[in-house]
């Protein structure tokens, strides 16, 4: 036995066969299915004394036209032990043609030049050298699978039985360069428990689960996309597998499967935290969007940023007629440059560097493209640095928001959509302040063009979300590169906690606002289940198999706050048609009196007088309530 093992390891520890190695023993085969054939239809007689070597000649000629139709069909250019269905159906091809060829040939010449090879031999040679080949690469096959590929491949288990499963465990059998093999599968659906697929279990995922992975050598998991969100959900399940180290190979969250289209496991990848948060998967009426956006011009701010290049890749989708992208980042502009470049070269699509406070170049922009949509997306939004720079918030984000809204109904945009924050809902410091003045002002605006006030058609739509997983600045990248270098992780207070929402489908849901606004909305985005920032610490932890990172609790930062609201206390929403999308009714304030106060506020600004500029800040915005700053002076003053 040990031979016979030593052997078969020999062999498919080399790459294949050569191909002439395969072409001869098909050869062979269809000899000895041939003398099989004659005896089946003529008996013993023809193969006794010299009738056997006249048998064993005709066969031999017949060889030449039988290598025609394997050569036709590339029946030995494929490597035995990944035989395939397609790779056996050419076999029975090759020996039909090579068979007919022939036969056509011997009825050409005299009965006595090949005496025994009749159209009943070529019959019988066919089904008997189809069955003989394929016997042959399926023990092949079988023994690959069941010894070789076994002892030497990464053993997994796939989640999820219905399609997306079955393609995953596919593909990796099929897939000759394959490292992997199925060793089971998992699925929360009791009918399939304890039934075979493919020849392997299908297992439930219980607490017991992770013991039996680990009998059975299997450290990975392949997750079917379609079972994604019920593998998430299952919290228990997930935290049993990372913390036994079991590898959790996952359809990034940027990506997704129609169900239909091939699957390979190659199109997983190891899984990223913002894959395991529990969420709801995001729908948007992209038709709506689509016919928005289609032959238009569209202008987007801050768009070398997270969510403003995000914004850029989704609208450039959509063919619009224009796409202008503007933002004061210059490298990173030029990355977003490259992408549309390459991605949608017959799009006209203009980058361009400068800042949103630059009056004079942002009426350039305006008045030389005269864009239909705005996407303002360019803001400060880091809560320290604005809290040591009030000044700054100001004069970019609050100043900047009202140079693009003016030129915005200057040259007749048909919508304005500002992308704002929840940090602006009762803010606790000057960046979620500012933002909220940015929304007085967009909202007081398309209130006086409504009343006469002010002559224009453009409407400003407001939306509001958290923080969005990947972000630059945001907690995921930071932990990340902490973990990498050893530690420790911070968290600033262990009760900590933010609502969290993927890059694209923040931008999606942007989109869709934008659609059905019909100006003056808020619109406030359901973000799901808050997440403990030290649960997330702790599971990124586990997730990249370090053992010694410690977390350390630095304590809350100038303005940070425990938790962010999405909605004033003061506020109540009203549904529409998306039911992650809802729309805040607030306070409205008349255009002259938010002109009149951000004007005295920019010009403060100009001092560097942080107190001052603060003061005023919370004089717009009563409910401004410094936290964790030097400014809590202000408030004790009221």
């Amino acid at each position: 036995m040990n031979i016979i093992r030593n052997v078969i390891t020999w062999y498919f520890s080399k790459k294949a066969l050569p191909y002439w190695c395969v072409l001869g023993l098909d050869c062979i085969i269809i000899v000895i299915s041939g003398m099989i054939a004659i005896y089946l239809s003529q008996g013993g007689t023809p193969l006794q004394s010299s009738g056997f070597w006249q048998c064993l000649f005709e066969l031999a000629c017949s060889l030449p036209l039988y290598m025609v139709g394997m050569r036709l069909f590339h029946t030995y250019s494929g490597v035995l032990r990944y035989s395939s269905f397609v790779d056996l159906a050419r076999i029975g091809a090759a020996l039909v043609v090579g068979s007919i060829a022939n036969y056509i040939l011997f009825l050409c010449l005299p009965d006595s030049v090949f005496p025994y090879l009749r159209i009943r031999v070529f019959f019988f040679l066919i089904i008997i050298a189809v069955v003989l080949m394929w016997t042959l690469r399926i023990i092949v096959k079988t023994l690959f699978n069941s010894t070789y590929r076994i002892n030497n491949a990464k053993r997994v288990f796939i989640y999820g039985v219905r399609e997306g499963g079955i393609s995953l465990a596919k593909s990796i059998l099929n897939d000759e360069h394959s490292e992997y093999v199925v060793k089971g599968f998992v699925d929360d659906h009791n009918e399939m428990v304890g039934r075979y697929l493919m020849g392997q279990k299908v297992y439930q995922p219980d607490a017991h689960l992770v013991e039996t992975m680990f009998g059975l050598g299997v450290k990975a998991i392949y997750i079917s996309p379609l079972c994604a969100k019920s593998f998430r959900d299952n919290q228990e399940l997930v935290d049993r597998i990372s913390d036994a180290g079991i590898k959790i190979m996952m359809m990034p969250s940027a990506q997704s499967w129609d169900g239909k289209s091939d699957l390979s496991y190659q199109q997983l990848k190891e899984v990223d935290i913002e894959d395991l948060l529990p969420r709801d998967e995001i729908e948007v009426d992209m038709k709506s969007i689509e016919s928005l956006l289609t032959g238009k011009v569209i202008l987007i701010t801050g768009a070398a940023g997270s969510i403003g290049s995000e914004m850029a890749r989704q609208v450039a989708s959509f063919a619009p007629a224009q796409l202008i992208l503007v933002d004061q980042a210059e490298t990173p502009m030029h990355d977003v440059r490259l992408y549309m470049a390459n991605r949608y070269p017959d799009m006209q699509c203009e980058t361009i560097v400068t800042s949103i406070t630059n009056a004079t170049r942002m009426e350039h922009i305006f008045s030389k493209y005269k864009p239909d949509y705005v996407f303002h997306a360019a803001a400060y939004k880091h809560v320290p640095m604005m809290e040591n720079n009030p000044s700054e918030a100001v004069q970019n984000n609050i100043f900047g928001t009202r140079v693009i809204a003016d030129l915005a109904v200057k040259y007749g945009t048909k919508k304005f959509v500002m992308i704002s924050t929840d940090k602006a809902v009762n803010p606790t410091n000057v960046m979620g302040c500012s933002k909220r003045i940015c929304e007085i002002y967009c909202q007081s605006l398309n209130k006086a063009i409504i009343d006469g006030k002010v002559k224009g058609v453009t409407q400003f739509v407001t939306t509001r979300f958290g923080n969005v997983l990947g972000s630059n600045g945001s907690v995921i990248p930071l932990f990340k590169k902490q973990i990498s270098n050893g530690g420790p992780v911070t968290v600033t207070h262990p009760d900590i906690i933010r609502f969290f929402m993927l890059i694209p489908e923040a931008c999606k849901l942007v989109l869709e606002a934008g659609t059905m606004g019909h100006g003056g909305e808020i619109f406030v985005f359901d973000m799901g289940k808050p997440v403990r920032i030290a649960d997330l610490a702790k599971r990124m932890i586990k997730l990249s198999g370090a053992t010694n990172v410690e977390i350390k609790f630095t304590g809350l930062r100038d303005g940070e706050k425990l938790y962010e609201e999405v909605l004033n206390d003061a506020e109540t929403t009203k549904p529409t048609v998306h039911p992650k999308i809802m729309v805040a009714a607030v306070r409205e304030y008349e255009y002259e009196d938010a002109l009149e106060q951000e004007k005295r506020l920019y010009e403060a600004s100009f001092a560097y007088d942080d107190m001052e500029t603060v003061k005023i800040m919370k004089e717009i915005v009563p409910e401004f309530k410094s936290r964790q700053s030097k400014f809590e002076v202000l408030d004790k003053k009221d």
